[in-house]
């Protein structure tokens, strides 16, 4: 049974390091913030929790996707955020606590990334300045998240309407 393991989980390392599969530079928020001082870009946010399946299915089959990496990596600073973290947390030189509540609990900064809807996985886009574009409910699959990582990555919010952008939209998806 572990030669079973062992072997599977082998073979998913190697399928995963592939020559010319790119993925996710992750950063902590703390890392992101201080790339951002050097260079300005804007955040992509991964707000999730522990416990949450469908954060799970994203990280495997959005957040592996090689076309959605290239994006992300391109526009953004991704950044994993534990919406149940229980240290406390600088980010904008705000300080955020957390807050028991129920079973468990939340950080204060989930909180205000998430407008107070405590939903996973969501992901928050911020722009370069750490003001908020967007927090994006949900799973999405690669399909659905491309034009969403287009449109504010490439800063077409500011100037064309959503609707009139996904009618235009060219994916570079397979």
């Amino acid at each position: 049974m572990k030669k079973i393991l062992f072997i599977s989980l082998l073979s998913l390392t190697i399928n995963y390091m592939l020559p010319g599969q790119e993925a996710i530079q992750w950063l902590s928020l703390e890392q992101a913030e201080k790339a951002n001082a050097q260079v300005p870009k804007k955040f992509f946010i991964d707000v999730y929790t522990d416990w949450c399946g469908w954060c799970k299915v994203m990280d495997a089959q959005t957040f592996q996707h090689p076309v959605v990496a290239k994006i992300i990596n391109q526009y953004f600073y991704p950044v994993k955020f534990n919406a149940e973290q229980k240290t406390d947390i600088t980010f904008n030189n705000k300080t955020y606590k957390y807050i028991e509540s129920g079973r468990s609990g939340y950080n204060e900064l989930a909180a205000e990334f998430l407008q107070g809807k405590l939903s996973y996985p969501t992901v928050v886009y911020l722009d370069e300045n750490l003001a908020m574009i967007q927090p994006i409910a949900g799973f999405l699959k690669p399909a659905e998240i491309e034009p969403i990582l287009k449109y504010f990555g490439t800063n077409a919010y500011k100037s064309i309407e959503w609707d009139k952008y996904v009618a235009s939209f060219k994916s570079e998806l397979q």
